[in-house]
């Protein structure tokens, strides 16, 4: 025991109980689902999603989406993949959903592990840990978005999605979540540069050509938004009315998978049911 009465020590002492412990190692077998913080990983012992067949009105995006996610799972070349285009459209879901049911097809092949934009920047220490695992990861990060003045972020994320010395390892892939494709924003003005009208445009625009999976969500029209509703409401016996669906959708300014499960969730609680 070092002596108390050395200032050395009690500095030494004061340190660690400043410091804490170290977060214990990540057992990368033990969740279906992770948090990412940029240092250490949480685990989720339940992954939240939706059946696939649920998510309708994005059949395409659904069945290209879910395909994808399950030859990641099953070990084969799959694709980064870039999901943009309309608020409340599920992407998100799609997401969740596909790794869902590769892992009810794959128990234990597949993880998804969610990073925040704040933690973009960890994502090199993420691939250090996950590389040597042998098991699959999607890497998901969701609402994407980087400010005009932003260079660097971009940039890394073009390097680690292809061919930086930082690029994600084999057995992950990324999953990005998007308002825009160009995901960084544009304006109008860039197509006025005097020198090379088309540079500036481009530059952003390589970025969502890294993804070998680019997928795009539009709103829905109404036979769309009715047909999700349906599906809603079936699969947890909910008598509806079209009429007031339509209401509910033009009270909020939008026909989407969202704004069709939150009047899912006002019937429910109408009903006295629990979701």
């Amino acid at each position: 025991m070092a002596d108390q009465g050395d200032p050395l020590a009690r500095i030494a002492t004061a340190l660690e109980r400043i410091a804490g412990q170290a977060p214990a190692p990540t057992d990368w077998h033990a969740a279906p689902a992770y948090v990412w913080d940029g240092a250490a990983a949480r685990p989720v012992a339940t992954l939240p999603a939706l059946p696939l067949e649920l998510l309708r009105g994005i059949e395409a995006q659904r069945d290209a989406a879910a395909a994808n996610v399950t030859r990641l799972a099953r070990g084969h070349a799959a694709h980064d993949m870039l999901l943009w285009g309309a608020r409340g459209m599920g992407k998100s879901a799609l997401v969740r959903a596909a790794v869902a049911a590769a892992q009810a097809e794959t128990p234990g092949a597949l993880a998804l592990v969610q990073a925040g934009t704040d933690a973009l920047h960890t994502l090199p220490r993420l691939f250090t840990e996950l590389g040597p695992i042998d098991r699959s990861f999607l890497v998901f990060i969701d609402d994407l978005g980087f400010s005009e003045d932003d260079s660097v972020g971009p940039r890394h994320l073009r390097s680690w999605l292809e061919g930086g010395v930082e690029a994600r390892p084999g057995n992950v892939r990324l999953a990005v979540t998007a308002n825009r494709r160009a995901i960084v924003s544009r304006h109008a003005g860039e197509q006025d540069d005097p020198i090379n009208p088309r540079d500036a445009v481009d530059d952003k625009l390589a970025l969502a050509d890294r993804f070998g999976l680019t997928l795009g969500f539009h709103n829905c029209g109404q036979d769309d938004y009715l047909a999700i509703v349906a599906g809603y409401a079936a699969e947890h016996g909910l008598a509806w009315d079209e009429s007031d669906a339509l209401e509910w959708a033009r009270r909020r300014g939008a026909r989407s998978g969202r704004t069709a499960w939150q009047y899912i969730v006002e019937l429910a609680g109408g009903a006295g049911r629990a979701l």
